[in-house]
């Protein structure tokens, strides 16, 4: 018996196949966005390992921040991964919004990892 998707899973699913296709080997920045908190992380799928990750549940960044759920907190996300995936030696990587739409505080995530040093 086939087993039913969801929308949002479906539109996931799209969306990675249209990195995959665009990567050419490049890691993704995977973004995962909570109702309290944002994620990213910087992944090598040929390997499967994770390169790079911030989110704002850590001390540093959540000590600095009202909430973890507003657009402040995800530039801090944003150039905090970045810092991370240089440091790692990755500067070019494809964007993976995860089915979100571009806007608000995805797209504020994005706009401080090119800041951050990011290319994609």
């Amino acid at each position: 018996m086939a087993i039913k998707q969801g929308a949002a899973e479906r539109r996931k699913a799209r969306v990675r196949r249209a990195i995959r296709k665009a990567a050419n080997g490049r890691p993704r920045l995977s973004v995962f966005r909570s109702s309290k908190q944002i994620y990213a992380q910087v992944i090598d799928d040929a390997n499967g390992h994770t390169l790079a990750a911030a989110s704002t549940l850590e001390k540093d960044v959540k000590s600095s921040l009202k909430t973890g759920a507003d657009v402040d907190a995800a530039k801090a996300v944003g150039k905090l991964v970045a810092e991370r995936a240089t440091q790692a030696g990755v500067t070019k990587v494809v964007f993976d919004r995860s089915g979100y739409l571009y806007h608000g505080r995805v797209k504020a995530l994005a706009d401080a990892a090119r800041e951050g040093g990011l290319d994609f």
